[in-house]
């Protein structure tokens, strides 16, 4: 057992522990209190495990808590490495942070991050030996906020499955009419290119845009890349941290319980995931402050039309349809190294619970309206005109270099800088930066005076976290 368990007692409703007893330990209940959370009504547990997910978000984690992988890298996949290094933390491979808060705290804990705490990604996660900033051999990327990020999800989950069937109707038919057909594929009134289906079974994916190949929707990172919040959260406790979760580098898929020879056997449980990712699913969405007055509301109002003008909401789209508030941990489409449904009881989490959901608007269909002001796909973000934003030299899990995903506008008010490297302080030189696919809505926005560029920033500027 690991000693997240050790020294704790719960009598009476209070804890007891010694002064060396791990951070974790003084805050988060014991492998018995968690199995009476399971034993709870679907309600009552999602609650309390977005307690205890809360807890170790803002937890310092220790030494004694697992913190540090002195014989393992910061790869996906767990890897041994050649040798211990000498400092464990590090601006580059990590270990960079103590906490999820240390980066995620702009306005609030689970919020942005400052420059001063980007992460360094690609080839950091193929090597052992990884001690250089310089962009030739590392991604540098900033902090992404989490809020809304449980509807981010589900709206990912819906439009991966609506693409999905659209392709296995093609083939379905393809086979029945004996020729090979093209299949438009869009969900959500998002394009996402077309496939030709053969007879054969066979697919041709080369017209497919904005997604992988396999037609799963990735929302989180700037990439696209994460399927998901337990996929990246497991990612970030090792990368970040080098707390070890029990799902990944545990004896199932290791063969030890202490894969990265820290002394800390299973560092995080199944059940200490599914606290945070039931914490940052239940965060609530950023929304358009509407208290302003005077010459901003004015200008926001005219700002927001300009906005829509220029082409902007093409790719930021005001709002995407979800059918329902349901989120399901292990989700759908969890792979391999993250525990998946079908290998441990899937729990779900009404978000309808939440008070924040009575504050979503819904459509002439009965559809929740999620203002994220994207549309979950990937596009060429930078061209040799305009290359500010391409500023990567290393592809991503096979996503070119000048490609990545929409940023979702909820919240930029309130989450400066800007730019995949946090390196922008306003929003007008973000927009800016924009090439590729964005090019003519950049041109257009360079014609506006600076009277009409001030609307648009003034409407941009009422989308925001945690205020009134």
């Amino acid at each position: 057992m690991s000693r997240l368990f050790f020294c704790i007692a719960l009598f009476a409703g209070k804890l007891c522990f010694a002064d060396d007893t791990p951070w974790i330990e003084r805050t988060v209940p014991t492998v018995d209190t968690f199995q009476l959370i399971e034993k709870s009504s679907e309600k009552e547990r999602f609650l309390r495990l977005i307690a205890i997910g809360d807890t170790l978000f803002s937890a310092s984690f220790t030494t004694l808590d697992g913190v540090g992988r002195p014989m393992a890298t910061q790869a996906i996949i767990p890897t041994k490495r050649r040798r211990a290094p000498r400092n464990e933390f590090s601006r580059t491979a990590g270990l960079d942070a103590n906490a999820c808060v240390s980066c995620h705290n702009l306005p609030v804990p689970g919020g942005a991050g400052d420059f001063s705490v980007n992460v360094f990604v690609s080839t950091g996660f193929q090597h052992t030996d990884f001690n250089t900033t310089d962009p030739e051999f590392s991604n540098e990327r900033n902090t992404n906020h989490l809020f809304g990020a449980g509807l981010i999800e589900l709206l990912a989950r819906e439009m991966s499955l609506a693409l999905q069937q659209q392709r296995a109707n093609a083939l379905q038919r393809a086979r029945q009419e004996k020729e090979s057909l093209t299949q438009t594929l869009s969900t959500k009134g998002v394009d996402f290119g077309h496939l030709i289906a053969h007879p054969d079974g066979t697919v041709d994916p080369r017209g497919i845009d904005g997604v992988d190949q396999d037609l799963v929707i990735r929302p989180f990172s700037h990439k696209g890349v994460m399927t998901s919040l337990r996929q990246f959260t497991v990612n970030a406790l090792n990368h970040h941290h080098g707390m070890q979760a029990s799902e990944r580098f545990g004896e199932r898929w290791t063969g030890v319980a202490d894969f990265d020879e820290d002394a800390i056997d299973n560092e995080l449980t199944p059940l200490h995931v599914s606290a945070l990712v039931a914490w940052q699913a239940s965060r609530e969405p950023p929304h358009i402050k509407h208290a302003i007055e005077g010459e901003w509301k004015a200008r926001a109002t005219r700002g927001e039309q300009q906005f829509s003008a220029l082409g902007c909401a093409s790719c930021h789209r005001p709002s995407l349809p979800l059918e329902n508030l349901v989120f399901t941990d292990p989700g759908p489409v969890d792979s391999a190294g993250t525990l998946r449904a079908g290998e441990h009881p899937a729990r779900n989490y009404d978000l309808s619970h939440l008070p924040w959901s009575d504050t979503l608007q819904r459509d002439d269909k009965g559809r929740i309206r999620v203002p994220l002001f994207g549309d979950l796909k990937r596009h060429v973000i930078s061209d040799q005109k305009n290359n500010t934003l391409g500023n990567e030299r290393l592809a991503q899990r096979f996503v070119p270099r000048n490609v990545f995903m929409t940023s979702e506008l909820w919240g930029v008010g309130s989450t400066a800088p800007y730019g995949h490297r946090g390196d922008m302080t306003t929003l007008a030189e973000v927009i800016a930066a924009h090439g590729g696919d964005a090019s003519h809505s950049t041109q257009a926005w360079n014609e506006l005076d600076e009277d009409q560029r001030l609307d648009v920033i003034a409407f941009l500027k009422t989308l925001i976290i945690g205020e009134p």
